[in-house]
């Protein structure tokens, strides 16, 4: 699903990120972890097209992305969160997803500005698509309400469906768990084993709630100072002096 090659990224004489490689497989959880400060959320920029890095070479489904821009790659299949959410906050639930089917359901410019059929269809199909969605998640009962009125933990759900909304086949998730009580964190990780069924995807996911982490995701990697210091399931990660000198701790 995806293979990064040697990636590296440097801002000046600074080498924030150095000769990552990882892979993702079909319908697998990985989870990135590490200090902060480690780059983890680097390596998701250089993944998803914010950064093109400074050498190495990024692979997604077989097809070299690496330095392409960010709409292309998300047209190529990878979506992504934030660790602080990013949702159109005024608008509605519904227009937050609406906003995500352009990419699958793009209008012709002359149809739109004429309101042809042909883009009142599609116009159509988002709202329904949108809606199925929604409901998929248990959203739908929210789906005209302000974004921003929405507990924190549905605004969490609404930024990982809007990513969804767009078809990937790769969903890079930024510290999901951040903010959550436990109660949260342990729905969030059912609602992320849900979406990697319900829609096929694979996922690659950032996150410091150990719990989340270790419960979810079959592989690991631990970076440390852009460096990579360790790999394995989670179990060699628990027990790797290494990754606990670091990161971890001793309990």
């Amino acid at each position: 699903m995806l293979e990064t090659k040697g990636v590296t990224m440097q801002f000046g004489g600074l080498t924030a990120v150095s000769d990552f490689s990882i892979t993702v497989e079909d319908r697998e959880i990985v989870g990135l972890i590490g200090p902060n400060g480690a780059g983890k959320t680097t390596v998701f920029n250089m993944i998803t097209g914010v950064y093109a890095p400074t050498k190495g070479s990024i692979v997604l489904n077989g097809e070299p992305i690496t330095g392409k821009p960010a709409h292309r790659i998300t047209q190529a299949g990878i979506a992504r969160t934030f660790q602080n959410i990013r949702l159109f906050h005024e608008m509605s639930v519904l227009e937050n997803i609406l906003v995500a089917c352009t990419l699958r359901n793009q209008p012709n410019l002359f149809e739109s500005v004429l309101h042809l059929p042909g883009y009142r269809a599609k116009e159509r199909q988002s709202r329904e698509f949108a809606r199925e969605l929604l409901a998929s998640v248990g959203l739908l009962e929210n789906v005209d309400d302000p974004a921003v009125s929405l507990p924190y933990g549905k605004q969490r759900r609404l930024e990982i469906v809007r990513a969804l909304a767009t078809g990937p086949t790769l969903l890079l998730l930024d510290e999901p768990a951040a903010g959550m009580n436990p109660q949260e964190s342990y729905e969030l990780m059912d609602f992320i084993l849900g979406i990697r069924d319900r829609f096929m995807i694979s996922v690659l996911l950032i996150e410091h709630h150990m719990q989340v982490v270790m419960g979810i995701c079959s592989r690991l990697y631990v970076l440390d100072y852009g460096i990579t210091i360790a790999e394995g399931s989670p179990e060699q990660i628990r027990k790797n002096q290494k990754v606990i000198d670091a990161y971890l701790g001793v309990e």
